[in-house]
């Protein structure tokens, strides 16, 4: 989805289990590790061509997608893949308030260019550039944009891509997965999750168990341009780089796209809002702040055991 980039992850699984076999390929611009039992070792290969489908749907730089596509000619035949992304992606627009906002590809693509030759946008240009969803148009599997917008799903892409690798799973009737693909995680059975501190290289900032859950991070200290002042994530409204949260980790049985996307737009709220968002969600969170506030939701044991801050 994105040029590549590799990075010490967001987060990491710690599972010793000597019955589990785990392989790792780069996907998605990131690493993508796939954890079964050693006699479903033969669920891995499909599952990993699961992911590799989703890329090469969702891709706003493969020239085969159909996403580079609608970029490109303003209209496109979106596949499978892509349509439920985009229409999932409206539905999170409506649910985020338009925080979540996925014609944020001309920022992001065209102005900034993270992932590839980046650069630092001129106030001007970011002011002209557009973020105005209803320039986007679904008829049927047909997309068709109108004004200056390009479609980005980096925001909700790599837990779309892990939702796809657990459904398969779990309908070859698997009892023990983790699947993760950099901040987004989830756990088919029981896990265990540790948060890296952005900080402090090397450390971690919580650790946790959960089962049958999804846990998704994002943050502002992995991708930026010459200082996280210029970070990939962006406010649709005010077309400027987030600087309240170093991290919102949320975790929840709700899908991981549905995480990816609601921590995509939390990181981009007004503080207050961003609070008064996740508290209304099934979910739990850990958050830290600019401030090295450490935050964590009041009914996180709702979603996690053996939850321990560093």
């Amino acid at each position: 989805m994105y040029k590549l980039f590799l990075f010490t992850c967001f987060l990491f699984t710690c599972n010793a289990d000597a019955q589990m076999i785990q392989r790792t390929q780069v996907i998605m611009g990131t690493f993508a590790s796939i954890s079964l039992d050693k006699e479903q070792k033969a669920l891995l290969r499909p599952s990993f061509k699961i992911l590799q489908d989703v890329e090469n749907s969702l891709s706003s730089y493969k020239v085969t997608s159909p996403i580079f596509e609608l970029n490109c000619e303003k209209q496109a035949l979106l596949d499978n893949y892509a349509f439920e992304a985009v229409q999932l992606s409206l539905t999170y627009y409506k649910h985020t308030a338009g925080y979540f906002d996925i014609a944020i590809g001309r920022i992001t693509k065209d102005l900034y260019r993270f992932g590839e030759n980046e650069k630092l946008p001129l106030q001007k240009e970011l002011r002209n550039s557009s973020t105005a969803i209803n320039q986007l148009v679904l008829q049927g599997n047909k997309a068709t944009l109108s004004g200056n917008i390009k479609v980005d799903l980096g925001g909700m892409g790599k837990g779309f891509g892990v939702d796809k690798v657990s459904e398969f799973l779990i309908k070859k009737r698997v009892k023990r997965a983790v699947i993760a693909l950099s901040g987004d995680i989830r756990c088919i059975g029981k896990c265990k999750i540790a948060i890296n501190n952005p900080l402090h290289v090397n450390a971690q900032l919580a650790s946790f168990t959960m089962q049958n859950s999804g846990v998704s991070t994002s943050g502002n200290y992995n991708r930026y341009v010459k200082s996280r002042q210029y970070n990939h994530l962006i406010n649709p409204k005010t077309k400027q780089s987030e600087q309240q949260f170093l991290s919102i980790t949320l975790v929840s049985n709700l899908p991981s796209a549905t995480l990816d996307a609601y921590a995509t737009a939390a990181s981009v709220m007004p503080m207050q809002k961003a609070y008064a968002f996740l508290n209304a969600q099934a979910l739990g969170y850990i958050i830290l702040q600019t401030d090295k506030q450490l935050v964590v939701s009041p009914n996180m044991t709702e979603y996690v055991t053996d939850l321990q801050l560093k």
